[in-house]
């Protein structure tokens, strides 16, 4: 069963944040990370989260990897706007990485990669599948992006663990809800613009509220992509979990204005000896029926020019 659009008048629910828990094997913890945006600010807090954390010996609950999806592609270029040019609502996206098997102390230089759809629910690579319902092709947008490249990139954990992205709200494909696909990677190191080497610790996805998505989904370009779309609730990956599940904490830049963009948080509790590449394991990971489907185009970049999806 799937959601509406509507446009109506929708009140928000704040996502909670998820602490406690007990670490796993293997698994990640994420949890909502609460904090003012200024970059010296959120820095502070990350260390200081951290810190109270390792003190008192508790850590986040765990969330189990899911499969990588059919839209990933190697090579994502290491920079913090991976818009490219590409319409949406603005959203910056901070994440903080800890290693939960250790206290969540920051993991220093861990490589966090991600890669979404567009407004129309378009991947870079794979511009000519159906997102299903009725949208323009993707080639009608008429920005600038790269086919290949748009919407995906590492950054680099700073001392705090903390890396930060500047991207767009991303839209809906059938019979996904709206998300953002995530890989934490050590060990490796940056290499001719992009992140090579290493091993991958973990591959997620984050997660948006309904009712946030639902208004965002009403402003221009998102609602000239009609159809239904997947609320959390019906979604093949997500859990219910809140954030322990992917799930962002959002704050609006402007509240009486989402088209001004949000801002979200999400802490990632890691285990930096684990590895999860994501690639045929957990749910979601075969094409649906009416969704994107398809192979990467035959003249996409070469691995160190090329994205993650």
């Amino acid at each position: 069963m799937t959601g509406k659009h509507r446009n109506t008048s929708i009140t928000r629910r704040r996502a909670l944040a998820v602490t406690g828990g007990t670490v796993a094997a293997g698994g990640l913890a994420v949890a909502g990370y609460q904090s003012a945006f200024a970059d010296t600010a959120a820095d502070a807090e990350a260390t200081a989260t951290a810190s109270a954390t390792s003190t008192s010996g508790t850590c986040m609950q765990l969330m189990s990897s899911v499969t990588e999806g059919p839209y990933y592609l190697d090579g994502a270029l290491v920079r913090k706007d991976i818009t490219e040019g590409k319409s949406g609502v603005p959203l910056t996206l901070r994440l903080t990485v800890v290693d939960a098997t250790d206290g969540c102390t920051p993991v220093s230089g861990a490589a966090v990669e991600i890669w979404h759809c567009d407004a129309w629910g378009y991947y870079s690579g794979y511009t000519t599948a159906n997102p299903g319902g009725s949208a323009p092709a993707e080639s009608e947008e008429g920005d600038s992006a790269d086919d290949a490249t748009y919407l995906r990139g590492y950054q680099i954990a700073n001392a705090n663990g903390v890396v930060k992205f500047e991207t767009i709200f991303p839209g809906w494909y059938t019979p996904r809800t709206c998300h953002i696909h995530v890989k934490v990677h050590t060990g490796g190191e940056k290499a001719d613009g992009t992140y090579e080497g290493g091993k991958v610790n973990f591959t997620g996805q984050l997660f948006f509220d309904d009712d946030i998505a639902e208004e965002i989904f009403a402003l221009e370009p998102y609602s000239k992509h009609t159809g239904s779309y997947t609320t959390l609730a019906n979604d093949m990956v997500y859990d219910g979990g809140g954030a322990s599940s992917g799930l962002l904490t959002l704050k609006p830049v402007h509240k009486s204005d989402p088209s001004k963009g949000y801002k979200g948080f999400l802490t990632l509790g890691i285990d930096p000896d684990a590895e999860n590449t994501g690639a045929g394991s957990g749910g979601g990971g075969t094409p649906p029926s009416g969704g994107p489907t398809g192979a990467p185009p035959s003249d996409s970049p070469s691995p160190s020019a090329s994205a993650s999806s």
